[in-house]
Parts: C-alpha cells; sequence; structure tokens
C-alpha cells in the first residue's frame, strides 16, 4: 500500500498524456483529473495540499483549491502574462512590431540565408537577459514581443522561433533566481560566488551544445512543414509609423535591465517588476500615438485593443495555468513527489549515483508539474542530509538537481512559460515540446556527463 499513491498518480499521467495527445480539450482534462486525484487521496487518507481557509466541509474543500488557485495566479503571474499579452496585442495594433522588423532587418539581412545560425543565437543573448529578468514567462513573452517577429521574418517557422525562445529560460540562475537563492542557502555559499565559481562554469557548454542541437533540429522539423509565407510589408515594405516605434516592443526589457537589483545602478534602489514595467511601456506607447495621431479620442479608443488583449491570454493562458495548478496539487497529494524521494534514498546508490538519480527526477517530476520552482523546492531541503551521509560536498548535487528543475520546465506542456508562448505564437504547447525536447535531453546528458565523471 506505500507505494499505492504514486502507483495511481503515474496512471493518471498516462490517461492525461493521451487525452491531451488526442486534442482533448486541455482545461477540462487537467482540472477533472485533478479534483478526482485530490478526491482519490482524501479517500486514501493521504495528506491534501493546505488551504488558506477551509469551507468546513471536504466537499466544498476541493471547489476551494480552484478559487484559491485563482487567486494565486492572477494576484501574481497571471497578472503579468495578461499584461504582456495586452502589450503585444497593442504594440502590433499600432505597427511598433513591425516598425522594430523594419530597423532590425538592414542589419541582420546577412542572415537571410542562415536564420537557423540566429535563431542559435537568441540562446546565450536571452540567457543573459535571464539573470536580470528572473520570470521564464515573462522574459518569453518580453522575447516574443520584440524578437519572434524578427526570427520569423528571417525565414525560420513560428515553431523554431517560439522553441529557441523558450530555450532561453532553461537555465535559472543568479541572484534574481528564487531557485539559485535557495540553492546557494542550503550549499551555505554566498550567492554572487555560488553564480561565479559554480553555476557559470557549468552554464556555457549547455548553452553551446544547445545552440548547436537547436540549429539541426529547427532545421529538420522545418524541412517537414509547409514554408511559411512571411508578410513583405513587415521586412520588404517601408513601416508607416515613424522609426522611433521600433523602440516601444524592446522598451520594458529596457526598463527591467536598467533598474534590475542585479546592477544598483541609482543610489537608491528602484524596484520595478515585470508587470509594473508593462503598464510604463504601455502608456509610453499611448504618448508616441497621441503625438502621431493628434486626435486624443482615437488613442484613447486603441487603448481597448490592451484590455481586449489580456481577457483573450486569461481565458486561454492563465485559466490552463490554473487547472495544470490543480493536477500538480492532485499529484503531490497523492504521493508521487515523496515516491520519488524515497526511491532516490533508498536506491543505495554511492553519491554520483544519488545525484544523477535525483537529477533526473526532478528534471521528470518539473515536466509533470510545469514548474521548476514546485520540484526543486520539493527535493532540494533534503540534499543537505544526503551529502553529509554521502561525505559530499552538497554543492556536487544541489547544482544538477537545481538546472534540472528549469530545464525540466522548458518541456512541460503544462508550465507557464510554455502555455504563454504558444497561444501568443498561434501553436501548440505539445508542439514547442517536440521541438525542446531533444535539445534538452542532450543537454541534461551532457551535463550530468560533465558534472559527475
Amino acid at each position: 500500500m506505500e507505494y499505492l499513491g504514486v502507483i495511481i498518480a503515474l496512471v493518471f499521467i498516462v490517461i492525461v498524456a493521451r487525452l491531451l495527445l488526442k486534442k482533448q480539450n486541455p482545461h477540462a482534462v487537467l482540472l477533472v483529473s485533478g479534483l478526482l486525484m485530490l478526491c482519490i487521496s482524501y479517500f486514501l487518507n493521504y495528506k491534501l495540499p493546505v488551504l488558506k481557509e477551509e469551507t468546513g466541509f471536504i466537499g466544498f474543500d476541493f471547489f476551494r483549491y480552484i478559487k484559491e488557485s485563482f487567486s494565486k495566479t492572477n494576484a501574481g503571474v497571471g497578472l503579468m502574462i495578461m499584461a504582456i499579452g495586452g502589450f503585444v496585442a497593442y504594440i502590433d495594433k499600432i505597427g511598433a512590431s513591425k516598425a522594430l522588423v523594419h530597423v532590425a532587418m538592414k542589419p541582420l539581412k546577412l542572415f537571410k540565408k542562415k536564420p537557423y545560425i540566429a535563431a542559435s543565437m537568441v540562446i546565450p543573448i536571452g540567457q543573459i537577459l535571464f539573470v536580470s529578468i528572473p520570470s521564464a514567462a515573462g522574459l518569453s513573452l518580453l522575447l516574443m514581443a520584440s524578437l519572434f517577429p524578427i526570427l520569423v521574418n528571417l525565414g525560420v517557422s513560428r515553431l523554431s522561433a517560439v522553441s529557441v525562445i523558450t530555450a532561453t529560460t532553461a537555465f535559472g540562475m543568479g541572484p534574481a533566481s528564487a531557485i539559485t537563492v535557495s540553492a546557494s542557502a542550503l550549499c551555505d555559499i554566498p550567492i554572487i560566488d555560488y553564480l561565479v565559481d559554480y553555476q557559470i562554469p557549468l552554464v556555457w557548454p549547455l548553452s553551446i551544445s544547445m545552440m548547436v542541437t537547436y540549429y539541426f533540429v529547427n532545421k529538420h522539423f522545418d524541412k517537414k512543414i509547409e514554408k511559411e509565407k512571411v508578410v513583405e510589408t513587415e521586412s520588404d515594405k517601408k513601416s508607416d509609423v515613424p522609426v522611433i516605434y521600433a523602440l516601444i516592443p524592446i522598451l520594458p526589457i529596457i526598463l527591467l535591465i536598467v533598474f534590475s537589483k542585479l546592477f544598483n545602478l541609482f543610489p537608491s534602489p528602484i524596484a520595478l517588476d515585470t508587470t509594473t514595467a508593462m503598464f510604463i511601456s504601455l502608456f509610453i506607447a499611448l504618448i508616441f500615438e497621441a503625438i502621431r495621431r493628434r486626435n486624443i479620442k482615437e488613442v484613447f479608443d486603441t487603448l481597448k485593443i490592451f484590455w481586449s488583449g489580456m481577457g483573450n491570454i486569461f481565458k486561454t493562458v492563465v485559466t490552463l495555468i490554473i487547472t495544470a495548478d490543480i493536477f500538480a496539487k492532485g499529484l503531490i497529494s497523492l504521493g508521487l513527489i515523496d515516491g520519488l524521494l524515497a526511491f532516490a534514498q533508498n536506491a543505495g546508490f554511492g553519491a554520483i549515483g544519488i545525484g544523477i538519480v535525483m537529477s533526473v527526477m526532478i528534471f521528470l517530476a518539473s515536466m509533470l508539474m510545469g514548474s521548476g520552482n514546485a520540484s526543486f523546492f520539493a527535493f532540494g531541503p533534503l540534499v543537505p542530509k544526503i551529502s553529509k551521509a554521502l561525505g559530499v560536498e552538497s554543492s556536487s548535487i544541489i547544482l544538477p538537481m537545481q538546472f534540472s528543475a528549469s530545464m525540466g520546465r522548458t518541456v512541460s506542456p503544462v508550465a507557464g512559460v510554455i502555455i504563454a508562448t504558444a497561444e501568443i505564437a498561434q501553436v501548440s504547447a505539445i508542439s514547442i515540446v517536440k521541438r525542446n525536447i531533444i535539445p534538452l535531453g542532450v543537454a541534461l546528458i551532457i551535463m550530468l556527463t560533465y558534472h559527475f565523471i
């Protein structure tokens, strides 16, 4: 009976995977399966996730999980994703995206014959940005607003463009990353030392491997799909808005870097989050429009596009993230994580074996739950005790586990970053995962080999 919950969770995973592959409604599949797992956990007397406020009746408490997930998501990552989605819709409507493409295509024309090289170069550039903008969904959507149309105009498919953009978030690192803060604390290493001495030496060979694998994988898959038509007005025809409009799509990234805690450029610290940066950029865009149109009514009317874009992202992306959260709660309540941990502890491997097993398991857990943070925070705290018993440094096990957590999220069809970028790119989340699984799988193997052997 000890592993009954784990077996039931695995059965649910197989059923859900089959239903999703058959293109059943993902919102309904994830929500219903998550609630069923929570019910089964209750009847098996397993520990259910803690509610902030119980209703007093377990039958109602199951639906209270949905309410609390809505509240948590909408107050945090949900609002951020909606704000970025609205901003993307707005800059497309006013022609700022076309202006950026028109300006960027001039120096990038040399990549017209080698578009997949340009696409692969996005990975290290985005990884550097990820240190300053540590939100996977936030950074990816910002790159969707700025780099995505450029890559498509260079000649790669939508799937190729969105795959390399999501790949920029494969390695959570830097002092602004929640996983890094936790990992450095568990290892008892100052966070900057952890970044410079541990994370960077391991990340650079992995980034190179991903650049190479994404080049060949995307080129191979694109040969199998119909060539996408590139809108000639975006690259060849002059944009009908002022050139300065090209600044608008990259303005949020500029703001977040300038006011990042990483650089501390100002005497008094200024904290700027992604959602606030989006609204600042929106109002700057409104000012640009007011100067260009000189008609306040028309300018105010364009704001409807922003709210409409937010609404579209809510009904497609945010609701899916919420149902995925219920699904993850169901898996956790059935003891899937505890079962994996018990397996790792009882496997009887040495330090290298334990490190490899736990890294692979945390990779798989992130894939299933769609969250690198959730899987790492479940596994990570056990490492100091395990490493002490094995007589090794905690960092030797923690470091690959940390990267495995964020890598697993990048190949999860229920991760917020995959769901959100899929909606903006108008492709399926499963299709993005198919593009990502080979490069990330290769990177995982290289990381474990390079680090442990």
